[in-house]
């Protein structure tokens, strides 16, 4: 059960292509996609006397402050691997010790590095006091969804050819094998913190906006802010196609007006180049914020006017002066994608047609499809003609639901791929740029997503999983239809925490309480490591519930029913 809370974690670790292919003949880009690659070039950019910013080395950028005796870093890269070299690159500026790491938000890419930055050190680590809790949640119940999602639009798996960037930055930097060097946060705060280290004062604040941890980091001494992920150049992602919990957008204007009013004249950007000069920061952060504000307003606007999400998402067009904004191209986040988001945010997925309170299963509606159109081939002739016509998207849906009836049908899966590269061709955004692409290539099977491997899965990652959360992905893998006439109540031991849970198992169900309520069925005692590597398969059950790890009080045959309920 803990090893799906790490299935995010080990394909994230295992990007890397499953199999070559040849560079497309088909399917190229927007030119401008090309060109957004000279905004992460790879090197260290010097913004003013003692900050510094490395852009390109990986997905995000990670800067360097040097101060009187010791240097502050903030953000650290996705991997220690990723971080050696920007390490190296800083230490040509500063061979100083590093006194903090600050991490501007929870994302991996901004946060596994610091153990390389740390370089065997105790540096002050700080962040949002929410910080833990994401990090936590990181490796949350819906990872196998995500892990998923994630390979897709960010192309790692992707051949030569294919990737042209992961619109924020080069190229995710995970592969085989590479390591985890989180470092939890020792010291945090909620609104602001006036903090000064090694002689840099700083005012840190809290900014929610891409993530709900977001920070800023003003050096006033300086006119320097670090603005995290809440402002890059292209498109914000208000909302991602791996999928997330739901941005709010209005706090993501509010953070971006505290940006503005400090009147920076160095922004450091957690993705992309830095940019200098007060006039045009300000400028640029007006415009994004506009742009923000501009489709939350005409969204709703489109909501009360009784309008479905699809119909909005049709209509809401930025503004010429900012659709050619720089800052504002689609690289990354796209205009109708944040419709949709902003449209469930507030209403949830009901468009309030009637003909979408029940609407009917995929392979239901392809059934009454190829019906319709008279029998699977007639539906397959139809998706040809629309791809002719250049109607790519109706032939991919026309494609697919023959695939629903007939998996097997290689004229079908061959269709949906050309489809597929159509709608892709002389895109500028890279996320569906990259999640289309490996959908074409995993259609055709060239390429698969690797599944998790719970072998591969450190232990030291495994052990600082909180045990809350092994029980909370306990109840989402539990199998209903094998616990459906179940009902077993095992209460879990755990000395090393002073704690006790049960687990309630009620036909369909398993209800996690931190105190025994009932009378249990079965109590098992052992240390808290120990049965999170139990969980995760990397201690195997009969020696697990051995005398050397376990104690079993009760009926164990009971305590072995209740846990194959969870495979």
């Amino acid at each position: 059960m803990l090893k799906r809370l790490c299935l995010l974690l080990i394909c994230l670790l295992l990007a890397a292509p499953a199999l070559a292919t040849q560079p497309p003949g088909d399917a190229p880009p927007d030119p401008r996609l090309i060109e957004h690659n000279k905004d992460f070039p790879k090197e260290v950019i010097k913004l003013t006397d003692g900050v510094y910013v490395a852009v390109g080395y990986g997905l995000a950028n990670s800067a360097l402050i040097v101060g009187d005796g010791g240097n502050i870093i903030v953000d650290t890269m996705e991997s220690v691997e990723e971080a050696l070299p920007v390490r190296e690159a800083f230490a040509k500026l500063s061979d100083q010790p590093v006194k903090a790491i600050i991490y501007t938000h929870n994302h991996p890419d901004h946060v596994f590095g610091a153990a390389a930055f740390a370089a065997g050190g105790e540096p002050l680590v700080v962040s949002h006091s929410s910080t833990n809790y994401f990090l936590d949640r990181f490796l949350n119940t819906i990872s196998p969804a995500t892990s998923t999602r994630a390979m897709r639009m960010f192309g790692p798996l992707l051949p030569a050819g294919y990737h042209i960037n992961s619109g924020i930055g080069p190229h995710l930097g995970y592969k085989p094998g590479m390591t985890i060097g989180l470092l939890r946060p020792t010291k945090t705060f909620d609104d602001k913190l006036e903090l000064e280290v090694a002689g840099v004062k700083m005012l840190l604040f809290h900014a929610p906006g891409e993530t709900d941890d977001q920070i800023n980091i003003w050096l006033p001494d300086k006119k320097a802010l670090f603005i995290g992920d809440n402002f890059y150049k292209t498109f914000p992602n208000l909302y991602t196609i791996r999928g997330t919990s739901y941005r709010d957008v209005t706090k993501w204007v509010a953070s971006l007006d505290k940006a503005r009013d400090l009147r920076p004249e160095y922004l450091v950007l957690g993705h992309t180049l830095p940019l200098k000069g007060a006039d045009e920061i300000y400028k640029s952060l007006t415009n994004y914020r506009d742009a923000i504000q501009f489709v939350h307003d005409q969204t709703v606007r489109g909501i009360n006017q009784d309008k479905s999400a699809g119909q909005i998402a049709a209509e809401v067009k930025l503004p010429k002066h900012l659709a050619e904004d720089p800052y504002l191209i689609e690289y990354y986040g796209m205009v109708p994608w944040s419709v949709r988001s902003i449209y469930d945010g507030y209403m949830g997925w009901y468009s309030g047609k009637a003909r979408d309170l029940f609407p009917l299963p995929l392979p239901e509606q392809a059934a009454l499809m190829a019906e319709l159109a008279g029998g699977p081939d007639k539906l397959l002739a139809a998706a040809q003609k629309a791809l002719d016509k250049g109607q790519a998207q109706w032939a991919l849906e026309l494609g697919d639901d023959v695939l629903q009836l007939q998996p097997e049908n290689a004229q079908a899966r061959a269709l949906k791929v050309k489809a597929i590269k159509a709608l892709v061709t002389g895109g500028v955004n890279a996320n569906a740029r990259n999640y289309l692409l490996t959908c074409a290539l995993e259609t055709e099977g060239g390429l698969t997503i690797p599944k998790a491997d719970k072998k591969k899965v450190a232990s030291e990652v495994i052990r600082a999983v909180p045990i809350a959360r092994v029980f909370e992905t306990m109840m989402v893998n539990l199998d209903p239809q094998k616990s459906a006439e179940s009902d077993i109540l095992v209460v879990f031991s755990f000395p090393d925490l002073k704690a006790d849970y049960s687990a309630h198992l009620r036909r369909g169900v398993v209800e996690i309480r931190q105190r025994p309520s009932a009378k249990p069925d079965v109590v098992l005692t052992m240390d808290s490591n120990a049965f999170k590597e139990f969980m995760a398969g990397k201690i195997k059950a009969k020696k697990a519930l051995s005398p050397e790890y376990a104690k079993v009080e009760g009926d164990p045959m009971k305590l072995m029913m209740f846990l194959e309920m969870f495979k």
